[in-house]
């Protein structure tokens, strides 16, 4: 299975999810700050609207070698940089959330058919371009995949509404997590661990 299925697969199952979560919970609580419909808002423009556009050509500037990179620079990003990211992260989840209306699954469905055709164009070794600077398709992707994999389980969560996730996206994500955790000087904690030695500390996260 490409790296594209799997992360088409992932945003079919966060669309399925969100046809199936009623439009009147959606402001309710969602995860920390955000509401429900916020949560979704922010899925939708993390993980489908910038595929949407990765056919535009990447800027000139450093090319990251891994997907596992793009946690590594912005884990050592400079505190203000990060704090407007977080701003602008959050603004996004509200325009985006807003833009849902009372027909979630349907919106969601449209960003997911742009994300699909701009695949279509764009073979998997080809530069574009990321938050953190160019990377290859494949590698965006993966990343892609994580945001779809822990946003689609956080809506469930927070709407009360089963999903069952495709499990090479649970996979890709879990092995994409793993592999950024080492990059970040994290493994032996992780392996610790996933072996039952010892709880990871406090906050631990591979992402901001």
């Amino acid at each position: 299975m490409t790296i594209r299925n799997i992360y088409l697969a992932a945003a079919e199952t966060f669309a399925d999810l969100a046809s199936r979560t009623p439009a009147d919970g959606l402001d309710g609580p969602g995860l920390g700050e955000w509401n429900l419909r916020e949560l979704v808002g922010h899925t939708v423009s993390a993980a489908l609207r910038p595929v949407a556009v990765v056919g535009a050509s990447p800027q000139p500037g450093p090319v990251l070698d891994s997907a596992e990179a793009y946690c590594v620079v912005i884990q050592g990003a400079p505190r203000e940089l990060l704090a407007a990211a977080a701003a602008s992260v959050t603004q996004n989840a509200r325009d985006y959330g807003k833009a849902l209306g009372d027909r979630p699954g349907a919106v969601v469905r449209e960003h997911l058919a742009r994300a699909g055709a701009a695949l279509d164009g764009v073979g998997d070794d080809e530069l574009v371009m990321s938050p953190v600077g160019a990377m290859k398709l494949r590698d965006w992707l993966s990343t892609r995949v994580l945001e779809l994999v822990v946003h689609t389980s956080d809506i469930a969560l927070a709407a009360g509404v089963p999903v069952t996730h495709d499990a090479a996206a649970v996979t890709e994500a879990a092995v994409f997590a793993a592999r950024s955790a080492a990059a970040l000087g994290a493994g032996v904690p992780l392996v610790r661990a996933l072996t039952g030695r010892e709880p990871l500390p406090r906050g631990f996260s591979v992402v901001q």
